[in-house]
This record gives structure tokens, sequence and C-alpha cells, in this order.
């Protein structure tokens, strides 16, 4: 078993050109890049989040990019690789509080400088780094492959040259000042949980690169160990961990719990549980996708030649496609697109079209404005003008045409009823008005008024003597 793993571990040096007595230096060599409590590394911390931030904030690519490449979170998270490769349990708890620190310090300062800005609108630099999916983790995979290849050889084999497109495609720095962008926006969640699963993706993928690519270089041989204790001994007695490791007898304890199949197990374990959230987001990822496709080929299918605008809206229920178009489209089409968006998503689709108005029919609009309109009507007039006006019309014929020397005329009233107008006399006689006398009446104010529908009614009250009305 020994010889076999030998074996593999000379065969990996040849590939790689890797001279194995430079792998003391590399171990110590990431020892020292795991140690965090030093002016250098703290500084190069705070500068790289502040031009993060910055760079999300304005939405710069560039300015994103130049953060990363002054980020110093590689080195740790390598360290963690190491240990984690080596069983080297003094290491391990360094490279976690480190980590540890440096990712509270980089979303505090952060979220510090968010705070302090006059607005906190999410951008596309910061939204991109909210949804993150499996492609995401074969970045972060291949991207700590490449950094621990290019620590391996020491800066060889096109290591030096290879360092800034590690830097570059690690990207470890961004995601966790999006996450500090959404503490200091006022705790918002969705921004804060997307980041993190991002910066988390990253760590687990590149620990577990270069777990794997440490591994194979043979960092966990006795003579390795050996040749780097008295130097690890020594910064662990100085340091606040090594005391207290030695005095609960944990590194006696690694000897079980280091073993490769536990190793391994929890790696696996730490994937499943990054691989659900990611699946869910690259099968919706694919599933916009697809449904964009298929929103393309179902406006071709609508035939409209002047398509204004369209907008796609995907959600749980199903597919909506809205398409605002300068002329008709027929019925037959619309349904057409819809069958293309059902067969090609596989979910319920619905396209709805609106048709504006084109050049012609705006034209013809604005002749008709052009146009002089014609004069408003007057209101009609209120029920107190309409009595003046009643009073006007009735008043004069009745004084002029009621036979005085008959009986005295007391009052009279006029109204509208559903079947027309009516006049309603009160007269004082010592006889009622008879047949003939009401008839000669009732046609002479007919003619006066205009009003050959009028009806009349009579309220009679019996007098001594007949007085001329007044």
């Amino acid at each position: 078993m020994l010889s076999a793993k030998k074996a593999l571990h000379e065969r990996f040096h040849r590939a790689l050109e890797i001279d194995p007595a430079t792998k003391p230096a590399v171990y110590q060599q990431l020892v020292r890049s795991a140690r965090v409590l030093n002016a250098n590394y703290v500084l190069e911390l705070l500068l790289s989040a502040g031009i993060a931030t910055f760079g999300l904030v304005l939405n710069s690519p560039a300015v994103v990019i130049g953060a990363m490449l002054i980020s110093p979170l590689m080195g740790p998270i390598l360290a963690a690789g190491l240990a984690f490769a080596a069983s080297d349990l003094y290491l391990g708890l360094k490279s976690f509080l480190g980590i540890l620190g440096s990712v509270m310090t980089a979303v505090f300062f952060a979220a510090f400088l968010v705070w302090m800005l006059p607005f906190q609108s999410p951008t596309g630099e910061i939204l991109a780094r909210t949804q993150p999916n499996l492609l995401d983790l074969g970045v972060a995979l291949f991207s700590g492959l490449a950094g621990s290849l290019v620590v391996c050889r020491g800066g060889g084999g096109g290591g030096v040259t290879a360092l800034p497109g590690v830097a570059i495609a690690v990207a470890l720095m961004p995601p966790l000042c999006t996450v500090g962008f959404g503490v200091g926006s006022g705790w918002n969640w969705p921004i804060i949980s997307g980041a993190m699963l991002l910066f988390l993706t990253n760590l687990v993928a590149i620990g577990a690169s270069a777990f794997l690519v440490f591994y194979l270089e043979g960092m966990d041989e006795p003579e390795v160990r050996e040749a780097v204790a008295p130097a690890t001994r020594e910064e662990a007695r100085r340091g606040p961990f090594g005391a207290v490791i030695e005095k609960i007898h944990m590194q006696s304890a690694i000897g079980d719990i280091g073993k490769l199949r536990w190793r391994v197990l929890m790696l696996v374990a730490t994937f499943v549980l990054l691989f659900i959230p990611l699946r869910n987001s690259l099968n919706q990822l694919t599933a916009e996708t697809v449904a964009r496709g298929a929103a393309r080929e179902a406006v071709r299918a609508l035939g409209a030649a002047n398509i204004l605008s369209q907008q796609l809206d995907i959600t749980q229920e199903g597919v909506t496609l809205r398409v605002v178009a300068a002329e008709a489209v027929a019925e037959d089409k619309v349904r057409q697109a819809e069958r293309i968006l059902i067969q090609r998503t596989r979910r319920p689709a619905t396209v709805n079209v609106r048709k504006v108005a084109g050049e012609e029919e705006l034209a013809a609009l604005r002749e008709r404005l052009r146009q002089p309109m014609a004069p408003a009507a007057a209101p009609p007039p209120d029920l107190a003008t309409m009595r003046l006006l009643v009073l006007e019309r009735v008043q004069p014929p009745l004084r002029e045409l009621w036979p005085s020397q008959f009986g005295r005329l007391a009052g009279y009233e006029f109204g509208y009823t559903e079947t027309g107008a009516v006049l309603r006399l009160s007269y004082e006689s010592p006889r009622p008005l008879d047949d003939a006398a009401r008839e000669v009446l009732e046609r002479a104010i007919r003619s006066r008024l205009n009003a050959g529908d009028l009806r009349f009614a009579y309220e009679w009250k019996k007098s001594q003597t007949p007085r001329p009305a007044r």
C-alpha cells in the first residue's frame, strides 16, 4: 500500500515537473500564508474589500477584477486544504480561524462602506453574485486546482504567468462584499443568502481542490512532516492554539479522525449539502434559457413585421409572453406561438399581443385634433331658474284670460308628470265653472302657452259674492 502510494506521488511529480525537495519549503510557505494577524494581511484585506465594494456599487467589472488581484484570502484557504491533506490539526485550526476572521472583517467593512453611501441600489454586478449554480462550483474547482498546482510548482513551469488568472477566476472577495452590501443596505436576505452561498461554494471547492493536489503531491509523507516539524512546533508554542492543543491531547486523536476515508467522507458530505441549492439554481437558469429561446421562436411565428417590444415572464404557474405590435396579429398565429412555447418549455404558456396605433393612424388622429371643436353645450338650468322661467311664461296668460267676473283666482300650480304637463287652478266663486266656460278657458291658455297636451285640474271653493281677482 505504501509503495503504491509512493509510486503515485512520483508519477505526479514527473508529470508536473515538481522537485520533491521543494515540498518542505512549499509547506512552510503555506503555513506562513495562513498568518492573518499581521499588518500586511489586514491592509491587503481591507484594500481589497474597499475596492470590490465600490466596484460592485459602480457596476464596474474592471474595478472588481482589480480587487480580486489584491485579495489575500487564497493563502488561508490553500493552507486549510494542506492541513486537510496532511492531517495537520494546528494548521487546520489556524487556517479556519483565519478564514473566519477574514470573512467577518471583509463583510462588516463592506457593510460599513455601503451604509455610509447616500444610496444602496443593487447593480448588475451585485445581482450576478446572488444566484450561484453548479457552473460556479465547476469554476471554483478548476480555479482551486490551478492555484494549488501553481503553489506546488513554486512558480516554475509557467506558474508565475498563471497567478493573475487564478486570482481573477477564484473571485473570493466580490461575493463577500456582496454579502456586506446586503447587510449595509438593510439586511437584504435574498442578496445575503445568495452571495454567501457563492462564497461557500468557492471556499469548499478551492479547499477540496487543494486537498486533492497536496495529497497527490505527498505533503503528508513523514519526510515532509519531519522537515517542517521544528518550525511548526516552535510557531505553535508561541501561538495561542499550540498550548491548548497539547493540553487537551487533540494532536494524538488526529490519527483516527484524520484517516483518509473520513476526510473524503467529510468533503463528500459538504459537496452534497452545496449540490442541492446549486442544482436548483442551475435548473432554474436552464428553464429561463430555454424559455427565452422559445420566446424568440414564438415571436417569429407571430409574423408581425412591426414588433415594438416583448416581455417574457417566467413564474411557477407558467410562461407569459407579452408583445406590443404596430399591426394586428391573427388569432391563429397567436395560438401557434402559444403551442411553440408549450412544446419547448413543457409548461403552461400564454401569449398576449397588444396592438398600438401605427403612423397612419396617428396621422389621422392628429388631423382630427386639428379640426375646430364644437362649442360645449350650456349647462342645464337649475330648479330655481326653471321655476322663474315657468312663472314668467304661465302667470301673464292666466291673469289675462281668467274670467274675473265669474270668481277670484286664488292660486295655481304648474307641474309635470310622466304623461305631460298639468295646470291646477284654485278659485273662489258662488258656483263652479260650467263645462263650456272651462273649455273656452282651456283652449285659450293652450293656445297662448303653445301646449296642446296641457291638462287642467280645478279646485273650487264656494264664495258668497264674486270678487274680481287682484
